[in-house]
Parts: structure tokens; C-alpha cells; sequence
């Protein structure tokens, strides 16, 4: 009778102690029963795989155990194995180093994203610029900007405020554009914006008496900027005796810049000498002009402006500083002062209306146009009215807004508001004398011109005069500015 090993099944001989397949021991007392009885066949599902050991331990199953190897080769890998991985377990691997199940590995892939790429922003990302502690460096740098900010100049139009002029030491010689040099004889009088000097070409020796010429100092880039760029564009001496011709005038008060120049940090134009301005001639007086001189100044200006305006150009600030009388003859009248001349018709295209355009109050702000108050760029009829401001202003003394400290704003608005109130402009201030009827007149047409219209400087000069022969004058007498 064959015996069977109950471990694995293989056959044996009697007497053996050790299974010659397996090695396991056999048991002494085997039961007959058992030694004799057949082994069942192991399914093939169970020899198709590896032992439950390997699948723990290896955690896969693999394709060569689909070959079953020896049984006692596999009993010893098992047990090498199981042996190996508990002793890794237990000593040679440290639990950061140990492998992970996939929960772990996932838990520890996103760890690292959220400290990398945050959530929710933190206290630096919240914080404004401005909050942050900067280095001195930077603060030294921000310091910078900012004063720089403050002392650049604000993006609106606003009035420009230029530094007074240093006088320049009387006998200093400076070079025109035509290397003619010019020595500073004496100084005249002073502005806020420039210097005018008595002056004669450097080889000559003269006294300010004897002076022929004259010349004014300001800003490089100031007002004189402007207006020598205005003579050299429209008020040549040609192009200014080819309209006396053209209009049979014998004198346009127009002055002629014999030379421009830099010296150091300024501009300069020379003009012959025009004589004293009116301001200084009615501060002499008692502060009033006779309406009969006040007429004949008016028309001798208007000839100057019908002028300047055909030549596309605007004054924009008239006023007595800005007007010379010759002090030799007292009939010539010039007008000078052209810092703030605006070009309102380049190429015989009016430019539209348009408020904040230009800078806002440019100008004497007792005389200047209801338009240049509100930075509209001046047209023809704002010179009208600025001499209209003027005639009443020498006549009377005063002006609805000149005695009041208001601001430039509130100026703008009285004159405003006068502007279709002719006969209350003049009332208050002519009192119990009859009000100008040449004036009044002139007023009411100027003040109902429309902002591209050209005015009718025939009709405004023919009122003026016929109101002038009336008292008895003429353009062609002594102009009588003094009392």
C-alpha cells in the first residue's frame, strides 16, 4: 500500500521520515486513513497564482507564476522572503522612507502644491504698495517721485507762474541773432515779467537820453517767446509798409524788431525806442484821460488790430502797460506786448470754441476778454472788448470789478454779466455825467459779436471818429494825455 505525504501530496515509500519532495517531516504515527487516501487536485485558480505570502509582500502578482517552480524551491523563496520584508519593516526602513500606500502618496503630492501656490493670498500680497517698509534706497527713490510730482506742473490748465527777472547789471553787452552787439545804458522800468532797458550798439557811447533804441529782457522761455515769434511770423517792417500803402494810413502802431537774442539764461528783442507807456503817462496825470484823447487812442489801436487780425492773430492783452506813446511827437500810438498773442485763424481756418483750450485768466485780468477767462482761445472779438474795458477804464478811472478782491472767476462772472447790460456797465460809473455816447455804442456792437465773426472795423472806426470831430479833434494833433 502506497502512502502520500499530507503536506503535498507526493508519494512515499515506508520508512520515510522527510517527504523527498517537500522536506517536510512527516509525522511518525501517520493514521492509515490518511497515508492511504488519495490528494484532491488543486484548482487551477490556485496554481495559476502566487502564495498569499507573495501577494502581501510584492502587493502584484506576477506573470511567472503562471509556471509553477519546484514546491520546495518555492517553500524557501517564500520564507527567505517573508523573513526579509519583516525584518525591513521593523529595522532597516525608517517611516518617512518606508513605501507609502496610494492615500499617502496622494496626501503628500498635495501638501506640496499648497505650499507653493497658496490659497488665500498672504499678508504681503494684501497689503498696498505704499504699506510696504521700503529700503532707504527706495524711500530715497519714492522721495524723488514725489518731488518731482509736486514741483512738475499740474496736468489742467492753470496760470503759469514765472520767476521775476533778475536785473541785469546796466553797461553789460549782449550778441543778437545778427552778432550786433547791444550795451544796457539804464534801466527804465521793471515788471513782474520783464526788463526794459535803455540800450545803443556797443561802439557807440550814449546816454539814456540819447538812446535810439530799447530793449526788453525776460524768461527764455517765457512771454517773450511768443511774441518774437509773432514778429517774425506776421509784423516784418515790410509786410507792415505794405499795408500803410494798401490802406493810405501814415503811421500803423505797429513796433519793429530790429533784433532778438539769448544771454545766459534769457531772451531778449530790441525795438526802436517807442517812447513812455500809457500807464506811466496817466500815473503822472490824475488817473483819467479826456474822452476826446481816449478816442483818438482807440482808433489809432484799432488800426493796429484790424492789422494784426488779418494776419490770423489775437493781442489778447491790452492794456495801458502794453501802449506806447511817443513822447516827441504825442500822435504816435504804438501797441506792443504781444507775449500772449494767439494765432486764432492758421491758415485762414477760424479755430471752433472751445473753453479750457488754452490756459484760463492769461493776461491783465481787468481788461482781458470774457473768452480768455474761460481759456477759450481769443478771437477778434475778444480784443474788441479788451479795448472796450480800456476806454471805459480811462475815461471813468474805475470798472465794475477792478476795486473788488475777488478772484479771476468771479471777475469772469461780472463781466459776464455785463455783456448784455451796456447801460448798467456805464451807469455806475459815469454817476451824474452823461454816459459816452460813442462808447456806448461801440460796446453794443462789439459785445453782440459772434466768436468767428468778423467785426466791421470801418462802422467802429467811423463812429469813434465822427464822435472825435464832433468835440473838435483829429488823428493829426498833438495827443493830449496829460492834463
Amino acid at each position: 500500500m502506497l502512502n502520500f505525504c499530507p503536506q503535498c501530496g507526493s508519494k512515499l515509500q515506508p520508512g520515510f521520515r522527510f517527504c523527498p519532495s517537500c522536506g517536510g517531516r512527516l509525522p511518525e504515527d501517520l493514521p492509515e486513513d490518511v497515508a492511504s487516501q488519495s490528494p484532491q487536485p488543486l484548482p487551477t485558480s490556485v496554481l495559476s497564482t502566487v502564495s498569499p505570502m507573495e501577494v502581501d509582500s510584492a502587493g502584484d502578482s506576477s506573470q511567472s507564476a503562471l509556471i509553477r517552480p519546484p514546491l520546495h524551491s518555492t517553500r524557501q523563496k517564500t520564507l527567505s522572503s517573508t523573513a526579509t520584508d519583516a525584518l525591513d519593516k521593523k529595522s532597516l526602513k525608517s517611516p518617512r522612507k518606508g513605501r507609502a500606500s496610494p492615500q499617502v502618496k496622494v496626501q503628500e503630492e498635495v501638501k506640496p502644491t499648497f505650499l507653493v501656490t497658496p490659497q488665500t493670498p498672504d499678508k504681503t500680497s494684501l497689503m498696498s504698495p505704499r504699506k510696504h517698509k521700503a529700503s532707504p534706497q527706495v524711500k530715497d527713490e519714492e522721495a524723488k517721485q514725489t518731488s518731482s510730482v509736486i514741483q512738475s506742473p499740474p496736468k489742467c490748465k492753470a496760470r503759469k507762474r514765472v520767476c521775476a527777472v533778475e536785473p541785469v547789471p546796466e553797461g553789460t553787452v549782449v550778441c543778437d541773432q545778427s552778432s550786433k552787439k547791444w550795451k544796457l545804458v539804464e534801466l527804465l522800468w521793471q515788471t513782474e515779467l520783464d526788463l526794459t532797458y535803455a540800450v545803443c550798439q556797443a561802439n557807440q557811447q550814449a546816454d539814456s537820453n540819447d538812446c535810439k533804441y530799447m530793449l526788453r529782457l525776460g524768461a527764455k522761455e517765457g512771454p517773450l517767446f511768443n511774441e518774437q515769434n509773432f514778429h517774425l511770423r506776421a509784423a516784418k517792417p515790410d509786410a507792415v509798409e505794405k499795408w500803410l500803402k494798401l490802406h493810405k494810413l501814415d503811421f500803423l502802431g505797429i513796433p519793429s524788431c530790429v533784433g532778438f537774442g539769448l544771454h545766459e539764461a534769457y531772451r531778449f528783442l530790441v525795438f526802436p525806442s517807442m517812447g513812455q507807456t500809457l500807464q506811466a503817462v496817466i500815473d503822472e496825470g490824475n488817473g483819467t484821460l479826456s474822452e476826446k484823447a481816449v478816442l483818438q487812442l482807440a482808433l489809432r489801436l484799432l488800426d493796429a488790430l484790424e492789422f494784426i487780425h488779418e494776419k490770423e492773430y489775437a493781442h489778447a492783452d491790452i492794456h495801458a502797460g502794453n501802449i506806447y506813446i511817443n513822447t516827441d511827437s504825442h500822435t504816435e500810438v504804438f501797441l506792443s506786448g504781444f507775449g500772449h498773442a494767439f494765432r486764432f485763424c492758421p491758415g485762414g481756418k477760424h479755430v471752433e470754441y472751445r473753453q479750457a483750450s488754452r490756459t484760463a485768466h492769461q493776461g491783465n485780468i481787468n481788461f482781458i476778454s470774457v473768452d480768455s477767462h474761460k481759456g477759450a482761445g481769443p478771437s477778434r472779438r475778444s480784443d474788441l472788448q479788451s479795448l472796450g474795458y480800456c476806454m471805459l477804464y480811462w475815461m471813468t478811472g474805475s470798472l465794475p470789478w477792478s476795486q473788488l478782491s475777488q478772484t479771476s472767476s468771479a471777475i469772469a462772472a461780472v463781466k459776464e454779466r455785463y455783456i448784455s447790460d451796456i447801460t448798467g456797465l456805464l451807469s455806475g460809473h459815469y454817476k451824474q455825467k452823461k454816459a459816452s455816447g460813442a462808447l456806448q455804442k461801440y460796446l453794443s456792437n462789439v459785445m453782440s459779436l459772434q466768436y468767428t465773426e468778423k467785426p466791421d472795423y470801418t462802422l467802429l472806426k467811423a463812429g469813434l471818429h465822427e464822435s472825435l470831430q464832433k468835440m473838435g479833434g483829429s488823428l493829426n494833433e498833438l495827443l493830449k494825455v496829460k492834463p
